[in-house]
């Protein structure tokens, strides 16, 4: 089930950041468009934290399975 939550966290990052750049050809620069980037960094950094490793080669997934 993990899994999939981090497979759905990591396409609707992708998404949003499709629609930041749809939103900047069409208007330039908006606050719109760079709260679609912010949140997408921030979902990226926390799959990030749960999926690479710490210097043991343990990663928060590996341990919740």
């Amino acid at each position: 089930m993990l899994n999939a939550v981090l497979s759905i966290a990591m396409v609707s990052a992708i998404l949003l950041l499709f629609g930041a750049w749809k939103r900047w050809r069409r208007d330039g620069s908006s606050q719109q468009m760079w709260l679609m980037v912010a949140a997408a960094l921030v979902i990226f950094a926390n799959v990030a934290i749960w999926v690479v490793p710490d210097k043991q080669g343990k990663s928060l997934v590996t341990e919740a399975g």
